[in-house]
C-alpha cells in the first residue's frame, strides 16, 4: 500500500469521526414533541423531585427515584453550546468531500436534522 493510500485512508477516518461526532449531537438535539428541556428546567425539576421524595408513598417514591435517574442521565449527555459548535465547526470543514465521496445528497443530510444553514456554510448545495 503506497503512502498516498494510507494518507488518504487515515484522512477518511478522521473525517468520518467528525462527521459522526456531529450527527450524534445532531441526533440526541432534535425537537420532540413538547416543551424542550433545558439544564435550567432539569435541575429545578430535580429539586422537587427531591423535596416530593421525602413524603411519598412508596410507589410513587420508585416513581420518582426512576424519573431522578432518567432526568440525571440526560443532564450528563447534555453537550455545551461550545462542544456543540466546535463538533458544527469540524462537519462544515469536512462535510462537502465526504458528501462528495460517498454520494450524500443535500435532501439525505436535511431529513437526518442537518439545518439549512449549516450545510450552506459547508457548501452543500441543492441539486
Amino acid at each position: 500500500m503506497s503512502s498516498a493510500h494510507k494518507k488518504a485512508l487515515a484522512n477518511g477516518r478522521t473525517e468520518g469521526r467528525m462527521i459522526r461526532e456531529y450527527l450524534e449531537m445532531v441526533e440526541v438535539t432534535k425537537p420532540k414533541r413538547g416543551r424542550r428541556r433545558t439544564p435550567d428546567s432539569i435541575t429545578q425539576r430535580l429539586s422537587v423531585i427531591a423535596s416530593e421524595l421525602r413524603s411519598s408513598d412508596p410507589v410513587t417514591k420508585v416513581r420518582l427515584i426512576q424519573e431522578r435517574l432518567n432526568l440525571r442521565a440526560e443532564l450528563a449527555s447534555m453537550k455545551s453550546k461550545a462542544e456543540m459548535a466546535l463538533a458544527e465547526k469540524r462537519f462544515i470543514q469536512v462535510a462537502k468531500s465526504f458528501s462528495q465521496r460517498n454520494d450524500i445528497t443535500y435532501d439525505a443530510w436535511r431529513e437526518f436534522g442537518v439545518t439549512p444553514a449549516v450545510l450552506k456554510k459547508a457548501g452543500i448545495e441543492r441539486d
